[in-house]
């Protein structure tokens, strides 16, 4: 980029894997547990990244979407990534793994799209010309090119020893539809595979042509850079008053109040109040956490504020003690006695604790889904002796087993903030004494440590089997004990639904030709006509949704933001999730008013469901949608088209 000197227009960014596993190192980097929600964060992420112009002959920047496919294991157990063979059933690989990354080609118009490490049934994904040319550029459609994850070629030469040498390792990702190595494996060994013929000229002519025409697109051959519309953009650009506040903004709404027990007064015990709390003690590893708050993959930030100096800004005093050297939190209990007396001498006590980048992070997944080391104990022995109410924050990518704070009584609250950036501190205090309602829901499930001991991170199965006692994965298989479930997140105010609009009946439209496409399939055995299916292949899809009008009531005293969800249940089908997100949007509710959400749910990709083989059908009959304590039933028909 000529204005940043060393600085590029292509951006290896979203990340939009589904967080499968509750111990993978990168799920920090992710939307979540849930496909629907990954869907629309990577459509939106993209085209907020590329900006392109309406022929999507522009674009400020390229995205690209990863990694490609079913790659949700880093090192864990022995086994790592550049090892590790994915076995999927076409049902997760449809359902679950895919619907993100056919989101960002097909609805976000992504420029790139980045094959992992991980072989998925055998095949490397960079070398599988099913998922490349066959998937991402034959069915979706991709407009631009394919880059491997760095080095993923001489990974599977050199340590999945996929192919015997490595003019044949070209030729498989070549002509798999491999565009862009990231490495110098092609820039090696390519023209002793065009020389031996195991690959063509227009093999290569091809990949160049999908590389060089995104560059075209980014404006790479236009002349001087500085006469373009972002040719005196710079540093001086990013750390204004106005990205600063968009990122305490970002960081503020990405907070989730876990637990706030009932205070003396109507209400929680938060928000704190700095005319009654004012002395308060910060404690805890993460009191002054700067670096650890922007996670990995993150740029410089223009300064931090720790959450020491937000509270801080509230009271008259904040005292401080660790009870932590750091997150590890090992050796020596020593320290925790200092902490407990700050908390003895304080009107209210912050204890800010969790994970790092030391703990969970790329190539580094975790064992247990228990705080490290002795964080548990500093916390319950801060809690014994505070003077005032106690207030849990906890900064982590991936969820933890806090059943020990959830069920204490002397922890009033508990918040959860995620890695919340360089302004983390600010928002963390800005929620706790009011100036933010908080309005956060949790993108994963909250599992208990017992959990890991039935579900080995090697089992790609997102469904549960009872035969062998697994579990399944994720809210949408998972029915075991869940600490917290996804969606969950509290407000500082109460809020109710009640519908206000939703058809009882709907028809599916076949097209011509498909009159028996509603009949039972091998995948829907002993299935009847009320339990029968259409292939969504075979629909008319165009404009088939069901309007879902909700009314929200604030009925607190405290304007709020409030995000509806709309989970959806089909009639009964083999391997149907027993609930799905299938919309959402969030809304702002002055209190004591009401607003209303019209969503739309799409009945081809929201209420269809993948048989074993992979195949997308909607079944036919009563199925349910769930918006809070609401539950409505619209029941779908059949209607044959003529026509061929």
């Amino acid at each position: 980029m000529y204005n940043g000197g060393q600085a590029g227009l292509t951006f290896w960014s979203p990340n939009v894997n589904i967080f499968r596993d509750p111990r993978w190192g990168r799920g920090q980097e992710t939307p979540g547990e849930d496909p629907a929600v990954s869907a629309r964060y990577a459509a939106a992420y993209v085209r907020g990244l590329q900006q392109a112009s309406p022929s999507g002959d522009s674009l400020k920047l390229a995205a690209c979407c990863k990694h490609f496919t079913a790659y949700d294991l880093d090192r864990w157990g022995g086994t790592d990534r550049f090892h590790f063979n994915a076995v999927v059933a076409a049902q997760d690989l449809e359902d679950t793994f895919n619907v993100p990354f056919r989101a960002c080609v097909a609805n976000g118009n992504a420029a790139s799209v980045m094959c992992s490490y991980n072989q998925v049934n055998g095949v490397p994904t960079c070398a599988d010309e099913g998922f490349l040319k066959g998937t991402i550029r034959g069915k979706w459609g991709l407009d631009g090119y394919i880059v491997s994850d760095c080095d993923s070629v001489d990974v599977f030469f050199r340590d999945q020893h996929y192919t015997r040498t490595t003019e044949d390792a070209v030729a498989a990702t070549l002509r798999a539809g491999l565009d862009l190595d990231c490495g110098p494996f092609l820039a090696q060994y390519t023209e002793s595979a065009v020389a031996k013929g195991k690959v063509s000229d227009a093999d290569v002519d091809a990949a160049l042509a999908n590389t060089v025409a995104v560059q075209m697109r980014l404006g790479m051959f236009d002349g001087d850079p500085a006469a373009g519309p972002f040719g005196h953009l710079g540093p001086k650009d990013v750390c204004t008053p106005a990205h600063q506040e968009l990122a305490l903004e970002a960081a503020r709404q990405g907070v989730v109040l876990l637990k706030n027990k009932k205070g003396k007064h109507r209400g929680g015990v938060l928000p704190l109040r700095p005319a009654t709390h004012r002395t308060v003690a910060v404690v805890g590893p993460h009191a002054e956490a700067t670096v650890a708050m922007i996670g990995n993959y993150a740029g410089k930030p223009c300064r931090y504020t720790t959450p020491l100096q937000g509270v801080a800004g509230y009271v008259r005093q904040a005292v401080h003690a660790a009870g932590c050297t750091d997150v590890a939190c090992a050796g020596t209990r020593q320290p925790i006695a200092a902490a407990v007396d700050a908390a003895r001498r304080s009107d209210a006590t912050v204890i800010v604790a969790g994970l790092d980048q030391k703990v969970e992070a790329e190539g580094l997944d975790r064992s247990t889904l228990l705080l490290p080391g002795w964080q548990a104990e500093l916390i319950s022995a801060v809690a014994k002796e505070s003077k005032g109410p106690v207030v849990l924050v906890l900064m982590s990518g991936g969820p933890i087993d806090i059943a020990f704070a959830q069920n204490d009584p002397r922890i009033a609250a508990i918040l959860w903030v995620g890695y919340p950036g360089q302004a983390g501190g600010q928002a963390i205090a800005d929620v706790i004494f009011g100036h933010h309602n908080p309005g956060g829901k949790l993108p994963v499930t909250w599992y208990p440590e017992d959990y890991l001991r039935k579900a080995p991170m090697t089992n790609m199965a997102m469904r549960a089997n009872p035969a062998s006692g697994y579990p399944g994965r994720t809210y949408r298989f998972y029915t075991g004990p869940a600490i917290l479930p996804f969606g969950h997140g509290l407000s500082y105010t109460q809020f109710t639904h009640s519908l206000a609009h939703a058809p009882e009946k709907l028809t599916v439209q076949l097209t011509g030709g498909h009159a028996s496409a509603a009949a039972a399939s091998s995948s829907f055995p002993n299935a009847t006509r009320s339990a029968s299916a259409v292939r969504v292949a075979h629909a008319r899809c165009e404009g088939l949704t069901v309007p879902v009008h909700v009314d929200v009531r604030n009925a607190g005293d405290r304007d709020g933001a409030h995000t509806v969800l709309v989970y959806h249940s089909p009639p009964s089908a083999p391997g149907a999730p027993a609930r799905q997100l299938v919309a959402f949007e969030k809304v702002h509710v002055p209190a004591g008013g009401v607003a209303r959400v019209e969503m739309g749910v799409d009945v081809c990709e929201g209420m269809s469901v993948a048989d074993r083989d992979g195949v997308r059908r909607i079944p036919v009959g009563e199925h349910s949608l769930m918006i809070g304590e609401l539950t409505h039933t619209v029941t779908l028909g059949v209607e044959q088209l003529g026509g061929v």
